[in-house]
Parts: structure tokens; C-alpha cells; sequence
């Protein structure tokens, strides 16, 4: 189950999501669906056509299936998706 402390580790293929803010102005307020994930770029589905946004430079709002919105940093998605995926969580203190 996705949540928001482990959203960095699961699939972000199919979730809703918002482009909060990003370097390139023409990109803050993306709103779509996530289609596809490539190291650095998240590809939308959007209501205007498909948006290739670039994942270190903007910060994304993700909607959860549990309904929960979530802010991440797009540069801590940077890297390709299946080794994020399976990459450990450091265990907390």
C-alpha cells in the first residue's frame, strides 16, 4: 500500500498529480496523470496533450489512492524507477 512514507519506493505510474512548483514556469500547474517515469522526467497525461516534466527541478503534489495529497521533491525521484523502487529505507532511530 502506498503511503507517504514510502511513496519514494512504490510506482508512480497511474497516480494523480499536480506540478507545484517547478523552475520553468510554463510547467507550475501541470495537472494530470502520470503515464510514464524515466530517470529524469515524469511524462502527464494532461487535459491539453502529454507534458514531459523534468523531476529535479520542480516539486510534485500526488494524490494517493487513499485519497491523501503528498508533496515530494522531484529530486529525491531522480534515478531510474526500478532501482528506486527496490532501493532499502534506512531503518529510524
Amino acid at each position: 500500500m502506498i503511503t507517504p512514507r514510502n511513496i519514494l519506493r512504490h510506482e508512480l505510474i497511474g497516480l494523480d498529480v499536480l506540478v507545484a512548483r517547478a523552475s520553468n514556469p510554463d510547467h507550475t500547474g501541470v495537472r494530470g496523470l502520470i503515464v510514464d517515469e524515466t530517470r529524469n522526467m515524469l511524462t502527464i497525461r494532461t487535459s491539453q496533450g502529454v507534458k514531459h516534466i523534468p523531476k529535479k527541478y520542480s516539486v510534485f503534489r500526488l494524490q494517493l489512492p487513499d485519497a491523501t495529497t503528498i508533496e515530494v521533491d522531484g529530486s529525491a525521484l531522480v534515478m531510474q524507477p526500478d532501482k528506486r523502487i527496490s532501493m532499502r529505507i534506512k531503518k529510524e532511530r
